[in-house]
């Protein structure tokens, strides 16, 4: 039985990205469809990604909720300034040929840059409405609006598609198809928290509003809908599912999570090979393998240079490829600075966030002109030159669900410096005495979030350094890890298979 999925996103690579949502919703739908699934992605129809999707077949209008045929009072109202009715036009990711739904909803979506966040860095002030259409439309294409096309598994990623669910539910009861569903955490601390004002609008029945439903505090959370109403819940490492699960890193759904923990499954996230391969990457030229390493000496000097560093090959060169916030751990990072370029290291960072971070950073810079460099935003293509040229790249996360930038290091040979925390956790052995010898070190590993665990792991990649044979045998067993795609997709389908209709 060929499985199909509709796949529910917020985001694709390379058409719109903000983090590893994108990669994730690039990477799994093809390894789905490579094993025999056939699926569908469901998008928002924001600028970029209309650009990059050539228009094919048929046009769908998706009727607001309380339209005839559909329950009173269950899914978003259509509202005079809005416009039109929202539809739904089919087409293909025109680089990947990747089928997709496109939702338009005029006034909604006709946005360039972030989808979710204005220029100010301020949550769209109909962030809500955006979603819930999202998920609306989701549930009335698992219920059988597309006749010729109903989908088997409805999966739905992080909280912008939570409120599929819910409505899900309710449509379940007199609808003739009842699709399985999905629900993928992909970081728990963005929950879709919303005014418990806004339910008529969103077409939220009242029976849905409790403690035991989608009410959170007295407000509305798309997050929390996705946990309740899934028949089963995935998120991005093994480690994380367990970790969500308490109250450090649960983020006041714990309670929820533990509910339903025979319903949680981690399953890692992968790496697309087609994108991140050191050896056939056109962003890093010429490429190289674990075996021939002239390119990554290359790409390091052209980092050097590229961000004014001094173009010193002995250097140990640390980077940062990351939003630079206190969930990544990045406010421990200008304390131990001035230690890094003692020891003769530097320093590259690609990235923004917290203004106190960036303005910590620019100090260190200005302080060690030509060893520390900073570039405040994020470039695709700055951020393969990062990853290939610098030596270790540094994740010191207070909680890190999967984490992509690790695995990318790890097939370029830039060895990880993590905190035991998640998908860090699950994917990277440290450089202690133990791994060495018996082959399975692929990077440095820290306990706790603090400065001295921080430098103390900064020390081991400098001690390592000074053994270059061991450093070598460490850079090559971690250039020969994969973590593919389709084992992930493998993982994916039999969750499906466990929870559809008998």
């Amino acid at each position: 039985m060929n499985l199909k999925v509709l796949y529910v996103c917020s985001e694709v690579f390379p058409l719109l990205k903000t983090g590893g949502l994108a990669d994730v919703s690039a990477g799994l739908p093809p390894a789905l469809q490579a094993l025999g699934a056939d699926v569908r992605l469901l998008l928002p129809a924001f600028p970029s990604v209309v650009a990059g999707v050539t228009p094919e077949g048929s046009t769908l209008l998706v009727p607001p909720g309380g339209s005839p045929g559909l329950p009173e009072g269950v899914g978003p109202q259509a509202t005079s300034a809005h416009g039109p009715t929202p539809w739904l036009r089919a087409g293909r990711i025109t680089d990947s040929g990747m089928p997709v739904w496109l939702l338009h909803a005029p006034g909604l979506y006709e946005r360039d840059g972030n989808p979710y966040l204005d220029e100010q860095g301020r949550p769209w002030p109909d962030s809500a409405e955006q979603f819930a259409w999202l998920g609306w439309a989701a549930a009335l294409l698992g219920t059988g609006l597309d006749a010729g096309w109903q989908p088997d598994v409805v999966h739905g990623h992080d909280w912008h598609s939570g409120l599929a669910f819910a409505y899900l539910r309710e449509l379940a009861r007199t609808a003739e198809h009842r699709p399985a569903s999905v629900f993928t955490i992909h970081n728990l601390a963005y929950q879709g928290v919303f005014n418990a004002g806004l339910r008529p609008r969103l077409g939220l029945p009242d029976t849905l509003f409790h403690l035991q439903g989608l009410e959170f505090h007295g407000q509305i959370n798309f997050m929390k809908a996705g946990l309740k109403y899934s028949d089963a819940i995935t998120t991005v490492s093994p480690t994380y599912a367990r970790e969500i699960t308490g109250t450090e890193q649960g983020c006041g759904l714990d309670g929820v999570l533990r509910q339903r923990q025979a319903h949680l499954h981690g399953i890692l996230n992968g790496v697309d090979d087609a994108v991140w391969n050191p050896l056939t990457d056109p962003l890093v030229q010429p490429g190289f393998d674990a075996d021939h390493l002239q390119g990554k000496a290359q790409a390091k000097t052209r980092l050097q240079t590229h961000m004014g560093l001094q173009p010193r090959p002995d250097a140990l060169l640390f980077s940062v490829v990351s939003r630079l916030t206190e969930q990544k751990g990045l406010h421990l990072l200008p304390a131990v600075v001035d230690e890094l370029v003692q020891r003769g290291g530097q320093l590259a960072v690609l990235g923004s966030g917290d203004a106190a971070i960036e303005q910590a950073l620019r100090d260190c810079a200005q302080r060690h002109p030509g060893q520390v460099a900073l570039t405040v935003g994020y470039d695709e293509v700055l951020a393969h030159s990062v990853i290939a040229g610098a030596d270790v790249i540094l994740l010191p996360s207070r909680f890190e669900p999967c984490g992509l930038t690790q695995l990318y290091g790890l097939r370029y040979g830039t060895l990880p410096l993590v905190r035991a925390v998640g998908g860090l956790a699950d994917t990277v052995v440290d450089c202690s005495l133990e791994h060495l010898d018996d082959g399975s070190a692929s990077g440095f590993v820290f306990q706790d979030l603090d400065v001295p665990s921080l430098l103390a792991a900064l020390k081991r990649a400098f001690a390592l350094q000074r053994r270059p044979a061991d450093w070598r045998a460490v850079q090559r067993h971690a250039m020969a890890l994969r973590f593919g795609w389709a084992r992930a997709a493998g993982e994916y389908l039999q969750v499906y298979r466990s929870v559809l209709p008998t």
